[in-house]
């Protein structure tokens, strides 16, 4: 069994050395390496060459690199993408993807590299379930929402828990569930409220999400925090595993646990979330 924690997933500008260098320290779980809106047109070229630098010199430890491209239909997109498939990151992130057909171009021009794709468009939203079922063929391994931009797309407004972007976030984690993908939320953009954040991570929480993009190294720890199982879970987990690995249960598909019904869907939920916590230790 293997599983990746992505509880923490921190866009880094792609031109900036400085912040680059820093990310090595940083406790994140994984590091997008941004060629899209963090970095002006006039970078563009600056920030390809030094991010294909980063991935080749390491230096990150256990943290995943992903470089994100520029769309494939700008002017950046294809050099984004040949510099990113040479470089062999962890994954390459491709924005707005809204259709299968942009997922196989996607990969044919990855050369094998895992995708990550940003849902960020109401007709990414409507073809969930084509772009999921394109996952196997194309490497692809996880959808990373882009609520900022379905908000603007979607006319709504980001108030009130988020209500209006409620049913397009939980529409995207049935979708990636259903084709064995991650999940990661869109960041929180006021950095300095700490409860909106904190608040805004056990939404995601509750929602399914496997963790939250985010802007600023400050909410790396609290969304380690919020993301990672409480110690009651992972002893339960851990009873749980261990109780149906005794002889006489190793055959059952319920027991009893410290006095609650588990089931074997309980023992593999328990599994992933043990391999999780000790991966993101």
């Amino acid at each position: 069994m293997s599983f990746r924690p992505r509880r923490s997933v921190l866009y880094m500008p792609g031109a900036n050395e400085r912040a680059l260098e820093k990310a090595k320290t940083l406790a994140a779980d994984a590091l997008i390496l941004d060629l899209e809106d963090s970095v002006g047109p006039a970078q563009k070229d600056e920030a390809r060459a030094r991010v294909a630098a980063v991935v080749a010199g390491g230096g990150y430890g256990k943290r995943e690199l992903i470089i994100r491209s520029n769309g494939l239909d700008t002017e950046w997109g294809m050099a984004d993408m040949a510099m990113a498939a040479k470089a062999r990151p962890d994954a390459i992130l491709v924005p707005k993807v809204s259709t299968a057909a942009d997922v196989a171009r996607a990969a044919a021009l990855a050369q094998g590299v895992p995708l990550w794709v940003m849902i960020e468009t109401p007709l990414a939203i409507l073809n969930l379930k084509e772009i999921g079922a394109a996952a196997k063929d194309a490497r692809l391994t996880c959808f990373v929402l882009g609520t900022n931009d379905l908000i603007k797309d979607a006319r709504c407004k980001p108030v009130q828990a988020r209500f209006a972007l409620v049913p397009m976030l939980s529409q995207t984690v049935v979708a990636a569930r259903a084709f064995g993908l991650d999940v990661i939320d869109g960041v929180y953009n006021d950095f300095k409220n700490e409860d909106g954040f904190a608040a805004e991570c056990e939404q995601g929480v509750a929602l399914g999400m496997d963790g939250k993009t985010l802007i600023h190294p400050g909410q790396v720890e609290p969304c380690n925090r919020i993301f990672s199982p409480s110690a009651e879970e992972v002893a339960r987990a851990r009873a749980i595993i261990a109780a149906f690995a005794l002889p006489e249960n190793e055959k059952k598909g319920v027991i009893t646990v410290d006095g609650r019904m588990a089931e074997r869907l309980h023992l593999a939920m328990a599994e992933r979330l043990v391999v999780i916590t000790e991966a993101s230790k």
